[in-house]
């Protein structure tokens, strides 16, 4: 679900814009910058993209069966009213 090559690209990104002092700590920066990408990620209620298209094409079978359930409720409604 979580690619760890974008974090690790997100990680490096953040240490190679360090200013140029700090940049020996840059490995260090990496590494922690890693850990505190991927522990903030995990907290997120993710799903992966197959999971997402899986409920997608739920939610699509069951507004089409709601809606002929409401075609039917509308055709016996105006049975009973005539």
């Amino acid at each position: 679900m979580l690619n760890p090559k974008k974090i690790e690209e997100l990680a490096k990104q953040l240490s190679d814009n360090l200013p140029s002092g700090l940049k020996q700590f840059a490995g260090e920066m990496e590494d922690r910058s890693k850990q505190v990408l991927q522990s903030q990620l995990m907290k997120l209620d993710l799903v992966s993209r197959e999971e997402f298209e899986v409920q997608q094409h739920v939610l699509l079978r069951t507004r089409e069966k709601l809606e002929a359930l409401q075609a039917k409720v509308d055709e016996l409604e105006k049975k009973l009213g005539n």
